[in-house]
């Protein structure tokens, strides 16, 4: 059944990387939010950063349109999932306007979300060094691609009221409307590191302050009627909202199916772990403990939303804090984020790390993603971590970043061997591997190369996927949880 769905939007876009998609974006969500608006937050591409600014600018969850990850097809249905209810979206988009993967033409670029989107964009410009140019810069991205449809202009970083007369003349000139001019304002800039902003749970108080001073800034320098009005230009899209339930009750076939799991040891640590597993989570529903926390930030909301439609009851534990895995624990999702930062407090909570080994030591699946494959390892940066992996991790100076094609090697609580996804490295960071293991995934594009760890139940990998593109991972990963909870029940 097709539904029309009237949701107005804008993309929020910028000739390059540095203009202030991420001041103005967040701002706006801010303060539509502050108006009494329920504003649905989406990011296009892979960065989980932004969406954590955007989830404390609104109330909801900040949800990602990644078009290489998920496909086009996706994109639409995932907006209108997160988007649900509310009386505006906002999108930031990802680099320059017409920027996405590497040799795949507009393929993950923001202009192709606006497109799938039907969305008019709304282009951040960096007026700092420039007067009347503005007008050619701007007119160049109007007319690229004549199906993206550009409705109006921020500019950001005018120095002075002669300067932004001389803007706004310009494009006059050209025919494009002005819809906000912001001054510069470093006070109300987020911190930046190694990969990109600090997150949000690493400096929640300041970046609420930062936030709500976001707010001002664009109340005051935006016109948000005109923007309201401009959102509202955009068709209704026509088709079903994405749905966890209905994405794992498609999936058939070897997916289904999962690693042997091994029968209860009464060795020690590892009878501790079968024993508070007993009666896991609600009847029926194993309980899948995900880390979070200042070290590990890294998550998307559909991932959690597709566990528990797989069966799954899922809990969040903080690696930095918590001195034992939830009780009940049937399987253990760590994601990424920044271990590297925070490697000696994770290193001192001695308790929890034994306790994730006893998990794994136990047969327990274990899924990690890039910060969670470090915490996995037997040491990072000189200090000492699980010791799941026989393998050392260190930071580098070399930068890891781009999308991947990869396929599965190896049969794992995650995947069949053969499985196909697309997926995106972000790190600084090199691990040395030892033995014990198998590869997770072989990579196919843009390189080929095995990365990653399979050994009983453990799955680590650097590679960051998108389970919305492949529902089977999280019906699988459930179903290894379910066995494990069952391995370790006791015979009646």
């Amino acid at each position: 059944m097709v539904t029309s769905l009237p949701i107005p939007r804008l993309v929020i876009a910028a000739p390059s990387s540095g203009s202030g998609k991420t001041t103005v974006a967040t701002g706006l969500m801010a303060a539509f939010s502050q108006r009494g608006l329920a504003v649905s937050p989406h990011k296009a591409g892979p960065d989980y950063i932004d969406p954590g600014y955007h989830a404390l600018a609104t109330g909801r969850p900040g949800r990602n349109l990644d078009a290489f990850m998920c496909g086009p097809e996706l994109i639409a249905p995932l907006f209108a999932h997160g988007a649900a209810g509310c009386d505006l979206a906002l999108i930031e988009g990802v680099m320059g306007l017409y920027d996405g993967a590497a040799g795949r033409g507009e393929l993950a670029s923001t202009a192709q979300v606006a497109k799938l989107l039907r969305a008019p964009v709304v282009l951040v410009v960096d007026a700092s060094s420039q007067s009347r140019s503005v007008a050619a810069l701007v007119h160049g991205f109007a007319s690229f691609d004549p199906q993206v449809r550009l409705g109006g202009v921020i500019l950001n970083k005018v120095g002075s009221d002669r300067h932004e007369v001389m803007l706004r003349e310009a494009l006059e000139e050209a025919g494009m409307p002005v819809l906000g001019v912001l001054r510069r304002a470093p006070q109300v800039a987020a911190p930046s590191r190694h990969l990109g902003l600090v997150p949000v749970a690493e400096r929640r108080a300041d970046a609420v302050s930062s936030v709500g001073a976001l707010a001002d800034q664009v109340r005051a320098g935006c016109d948000l009627d005109a923007l309201m009005a401009l959102a509202r230009t955009a068709p209704p899209l026509d088709g079903e909202p994405w749905d966890a339930g209905a994405e794992v009750a498609s999936v058939s076939g070897p997916a289904l199916s999962g690693p042997a799991v091994s029968g209860p040891t009464v060795d020690g640590a590892v009878a501790g772990v079968r024993a508070r597993t007993r009666g896991a989570g609600r009847p029926g529903r194993p309980l899948v403990a995900v880390a979070g926390g200042a070290a590990f930030t890294f998550s998307y909301a559909e991932h959690a939303e597709l566990l528990t439609a797989a069966g799954a009851e899922v809990v969040t534990f903080d690696p930095l804090r918590d001195e034992r895995l939830p009780d009940g624990t049937a399987g253990l999702v760590i994601g990424g984020g920044f271990p590297e930062v925070y490697a000696p407090e994770l290193s001192a909570n001695e308790p929890l790390r034994a306790a994730v080994a006893a998990f794994a030591a136990a047969g327990g699946p274990v899924a990690a993603e890039c910060a969670g494959l470090l915490y996995l390892a037997s040491s990072l940066d000189g200090k000492p971590m699980c010791g799941v992996l026989d393998a050392d991790a260190r930071m580098s100076e070399r930068l890891t970043l781009g999308y991947r094609e990869a396929v599965a090697v190896s049969d794992s609580s995650l995947a069949v061997a053969g499985t196909r996804l697309r997926g995106h490295e972000f790190h600084r960071t090199v691990i040395e591997p030892g033995a014990g293991a198998s590869p997770a995934w072989g990579f196919t594009h843009p390189e080929r190369r095995v990365e990653g760890f399979v050994r009983d139940g453990v799955h680590a990998s650097y590679l960051h996927t998108h389970w919305a593109a492949a529902p089977a991972v999280a019906l699988r990963f459930a179903g290894s949880a379910r066995r494990f909870a069952e391995a370790a029940a006791p015979v009646r």
